[in-house]
């Protein structure tokens, strides 16, 4: 079982036990934190995916410790001109493992929408079948009052 869940504004596939450095998060050591931004689950037998997130399900993982990345050097020049620049930095990052995938199971909202379309599609009808009815006899009225008329003449 794997999901793809957003961390600190990057997409991660992620997977029970999986260690994982992502950037600074504001949280002590060894405490544990949820990701409720998930964005694609996969249980091996169904795929689901949020449209833009999945309701109902987190990413539970544990801050094992704070670090610094690797040295990047930012390097500028202009050829001719003796100009050189370097500098660098090392970015924060936190690394956590994943301690699991919870899924809040839902009873499908399609059942009450199924049932609130039927009784409303039956209400429809009756009235429907109403409405034609009181057209039928105003037209067999008119028809009578258009023969009595006739004969009269």
């Amino acid at each position: 079982m794997y999901a793809v869940v957003e961390i600190q504004g990057s997409q991660f596939k992620v997977e029970k036990d999986q260690k994982l450095f992502v950037n600074r998060i504001d949280a002590k050591e060894g405490s544990n934190i949820s990701f409720d931004n998930v964005l694609l689950v996969d249980d091996g037998k169904k795929v689901q995916v949020g449209k833009p997130n999945l309701s109902g399900t987190s990413v539970e993982a544990k801050v094992l410790n704070h670090k610094k990345d690797d040295k990047v050097i930012v390097f500028k020049k202009k050829r001719r001109k003796g100009y050189k620049v370097k500098n660098g930095h090392r970015q924060a990052i936190t690394e956590i493992i994943i301690q699991g995938i919870k899924e809040k199971k839902t009873t499908p909202k399609k059942d009450l929408d199924t049932a609130k379309k039927t009784t409303a599609s039956k209400k429809a009808t009756a009235s429907k079948k109403a409405t034609a009815a009181k057209k039928a006899t105003a037209a067999k009225k008119t028809t009578a009052s258009k023969k009595t008329t006739a004969a009269k003449k």
